[in-house]
């Protein structure tokens, strides 16, 4: 296929049916694998995250972090250590300070 004598409104449709035509494909291999699946729990009388059996279920949340990091000064501020760092501790860190000072 020569694709240097398509117009550009041609290659825009051409690109277009292939992406249509690759979103189907994707769609009946996941089609197809789920149903595999279902025979496998079927046959098998096992569980499948995911399957029908699990509908309606949620998965169980974590705990939330407890603080790791206090200041010594100020008990308040607390950081369990987790995202970005407060300010509080970047500023402890920039005066040369260890982290390992602030662990609780």
């Amino acid at each position: 296929m020569k694709l240097s004598s398509y117009s550009r409104q041609e290659l825009v449709n051409l690109r277009r049916q292939i992406d249509r035509e690759l979103e189907s494909r994707r769609h009946g291999r996941q089609r197809n694998t789920r149903q595999a699946a279902g025979n496998i729990v079927e046959t098998y009388g096992i569980s499948v995250a995911g399957s029908p059996s699990d509908a309606g279920k949620q998965a169980p949340r974590s705990a939330k972090a407890g603080p790791v990091y206090r200041h010594p000064s100020d008990p308040e501020l607390a950081w369990a250590g987790r995202g970005r760092k407060p300010k509080w501790i970047k500023e402890w860190e920039a005066a040369g300070r260890p982290l390992e000072q602030l662990r609780h």
